[in-house]
């Protein structure tokens, strides 16, 4: 099964210069954890909630500041979306991640964003399974 026919397709993307707010609210509308960040076409990282409480808040940012390049995982991980959802796990599980950027081959844009959870649902469960006991361990 390809990428392409199980990720989600409408994504939300930030900017290294939005807030953390703005990151926030994003995620919180769009009932996300989880946003690339992209600076114009070029994909720069990505952020998660998690980054917002262990690199934002945990540190006493103010939620006004910037995102910048620091708060974002960089470089992002990603796979294309004609890519077999076994090469997506395998990303998953080498680079301990539970969420994947899916960019289109031909264009190198933005084409979805494919999840530890979409496996769960649209593929074999002993896959998903096996990459969640992987990313869980410390």
């Amino acid at each position: 099964m390809k990428l392409k026919e199980i990720m989600t397709h409408n994504v939300a993307t930030i900017h290294p210069n939005d807030t953390l707010q703005a990151a926030a609210k994003v995620m919180r509308d769009r009932n996300v954890g989880f946003l690339p960040v992209y600076d114009g076409d070029e994909l720069v990282g990505v952020l998660s909630d998690r980054d917002i409480v262990i690199r934002a808040i945990a540190e006493g940012m103010n939620p006004k500041a910037m995102l910048s390049q620091y708060l974002a995982t960089s470089p992002a991980i990603y796979c294309f979306d004609d890519q077999d959802v076994d090469e997506a796990a395998r990303l998953m599980h080498d680079n301990q991640i539970r969420r994947l950027v899916v960019l289109n081959r031909s264009t190198k844009k933005l084409a979805g964003v494919v999840s530890l959870g979409d496996l769960a649902i649209n593929v074999d469960g002993r896959l998903s399974g096996a990459v969640l006991q992987s990313i869980s361990v410390p």
